[in-house]
C-alpha cells in the first residue's frame, strides 16, 4: 500500500510503499498525532522514515492492492 506524507513548509511529499495493515497503520498514526509523538514508517525495502507529528501537513493512505498475476499485469 502506498503512503504519501506531506510535511509543513516543504513542497515535496514523501512517498513510500509498505506492507503494514491499513487499519493498524491508521490506528497507530491517530495515537501518535494525539500524543504529539514521532511517527515512524518502514517501507517494503526496509528503509525507515521518521516524521514528528507536529510537522505533519497531511497523510494519505492508499488502498491495499493485490498483486496481479499473468501477462496482462
Amino acid at each position: 500500500m502506498e503512503i504519501k506524507i506531506g510535511v509543513k513548509q516543504t513542497q515535496r511529499e514523501i512517498t513510500l510503499e509498505t506492507d503494514e495493515d491499513a487499519k493498524a497503520l491508521a490506528a497507530r498514526i491517530e495515537e501518535k498525532i494525539q500524543s504529539d509523538g514521532l511517527l515512524t514508517f518502514t517501507d517494503t525495502k526496509g528503509r525507515q522514515v521518521y516524521v514528528p507529528s507536529a510537522s505533519l501537513g497531511y497523510l494519505e493512505i492508499g488502498a491495499e492492492t493485490s498483486r496481479r498475476v499473468g501477462f496482462s499485469a
